[in-house]
Order: structure tokens, then sequence, then C-alpha cells
């Protein structure tokens, strides 16, 4: 097989690293477990590639995979700006890497959970 399971059925995977990979354009970096931090990369660099084509048509598939949340809001002159989780994949992550072409991530490992002794990482954006 090409991918891990996580020990879920197909869509609470596909919904979990949604998620996770939704989080990490919004935080920039997460802590999560090894093998989920594994999967998440691979997501997210296609992410990232998207982004980086800017493109109508990769701007739809981006927003068919990240979870339409709000990722930043900031006042602007007398209006409110909000900024969700695609808007700043598209323009303020994608134009960092406009010269790289891959391994937009890295993860780094830290001390295991204490409950059940998995190995977590931190996922970053580079």
């Amino acid at each position: 097989m090409g991918y891990r399971k996580l020990g879920r059925s197909s869509a609470q995977r596909k919904a979990m690293l949604r998620d996770l990979t939704t989080d990490l354009i919004i935080n920039d970096r997460i802590v999560t477990t090894e093998t989920r931090a594994k999967e998440v990369r691979k997501l997210a660099d296609k992410m990232v590639t998207l982004g980086k084509r800017g493109d109508l048509a990769s701007r739809r598939r981006a927003l068919a995979f990240v979870r339409n949340e709000v990722a930043d809001v900031r006042a602007e002159e007398d209006k409110v700006v909000v900024e969700t989780a695609v808007q700043k994949l598209f323009n303020e992550i994608a134009p960092r890497y406009e010269d790289r072409q891959g391994g937009y991530t890295r993860i780094l490992k830290t001390e295991p959970r204490r409950g059940d002794n998995a190995p977590m990482v931190i996922i970053e954006f580079v």
C-alpha cells in the first residue's frame, strides 16, 4: 500500500488528515504522532504545490480538500479582514516557496507521549 491506515476507516482517516493539514496551514506548526506527521507531510506538500501553481483549478482543488476555517482576523483601516486557510495558503505560504522545488515541511522529533509512549514530533513549514 502507498499509505498508512492509522487504525481508522477511510472516511475517518481522510477527515483526520484534512484537519491536521488545515491546522498546519493555519498555525505553521503542529505537534502530533510520527506516523500521522509523515502522512500529513505528503498532503501539505501537495497543497503548497497547488498554491504555487495559483490558477483557478488549483484553488478549487485546494478548496475541496482544506477545511473552510478562519486563519486570521485583522483590522485594516476601517474594515475587518477575515482570511481563510486557503487564502493564507495561496497568499502567504506558497509565495515563500516560489524558488523551492519540494520539501516544504520538516519533522522534528520530541519526547514520547506520556500516556502510551507514542513517538511525538513537531511538523512545521521550513
